[in-house]
């Protein structure tokens, strides 16, 4: 995009010139600028201070610099959880080589228990029993 060879403080002092009184075709061509690159100016910054112009440039920078800030926090937020849900899909899946369904088993081969961990994810309860013996709530009515 082409720079502007006047500032905007420039700019808009050539804007108040006009609204003292000063006829547009004069201020142009002192300024040296055209007829509609006046009207362009007044459109975008008719009614502004030079103090309003500066407060908005450190708006802007600091608006900037926030969708910075949110940017890499968003990307470091989904790559947290791509690897928590990476991290529970490998577990998961080691578990269930670790602990064989009852079912599954060949009759020699011992049963292991499964731990209440996995008895929670699979939706059922268990709770202990005075003498310390696990039971299932199914078996317990």
């Amino acid at each position: 995009m082409k720079k502007s060879r006047f500032t905007e403080t420039q700019i808009v002092s050539i804007l108040k010139q006009a609204d003292a009184g000063v006829p547009i075709k004069d201020i142009c061509r002192q300024a040296g600028i055209s007829t509609p690159t006046y009207y362009q100016w007044k459109s975008k910054y008719g009614g502004t201070e030079a103090s309003d112009l500066k407060r908005v440039k450190e708006l802007e920078a600091e608006n900037s610099k926030l969708k910075r800030m949110y940017a890499e926090l968003a990307l470091d937020n989904a790559a947290m959880k791509d690897l928590i849900a990476k991290n529970c899909r490998a577990g998961a899946a080691a578990r269930s080589r670790a602990i064989p369904d009852r079912g599954a088993c060949t009759a020699g081969a011992p049963v292991r228990p499964r731990s209440a961990w996995c008895d929670t994810l699979l939706g059922r309860h268990r709770f202990r029993t005075s003498v310390g013996k696990a039971v299932d709530e199914s078996e317990s009515e």
